[in-house]
Order: structure tokens, then sequence, then C-alpha cells
């Protein structure tokens, strides 16, 4: 389970290539995951996060420190 964003929690889902003549194949859809270094100023540490890009906006727009209480509270260590 190494393709697993850490915040919103998205995987590889299957589905099928199709080719020209209509044959179909099974092939993965990965999501699109960046590891990302934050600096925690409360508590004066660098986490590393592998992200989603969603998640990457979702902390944008909410603050690192409210996603990383999130997660704490869902039991992930940091």
């Amino acid at each position: 389970m190494a393709r697993v964003c850490q915040v919103t929690g998205k995987v590889p889902v299957t589905g099928n290539r199709v080719s020209h003549s209509n044959i179909k194949t099974k092939r993965r859809f990965l999501p699109n995951l960046q590891v990302k270094r934050y600096y925690l100023a409360e508590e004066e540490k660098w986490i590393t996060l592998k992200l989603s890009t969603e998640a990457i906006r979702t902390i944008n727009k909410n603050g690192l420190m409210s996603v990383v209480k999130e997660l704490r509270a869902r039991g992930e260590k940091i």
C-alpha cells in the first residue's frame, strides 16, 4: 500500500485500457502523489508527507496545523 495519500486516502483504482479495435485489458489509474516537506512551526520541526495534489491544495486552504491535528486524531504517525 505504498501509493496512498496520507491526507485524502486516495489509492490506485482499476479500469480498462481500450484499444482502437475495442479490446479491453486491465490497467491501473494511479493517484498523482508528491512527496512534500513542510515546516511545522508550532513544534519547530520538518515533516515529510506523501500527498496527492488535492491534499496539497487542502493544506494551502485550511492550514498545515489543522490537517496535522486531523491526521493525529485518525491515529496516523506524523
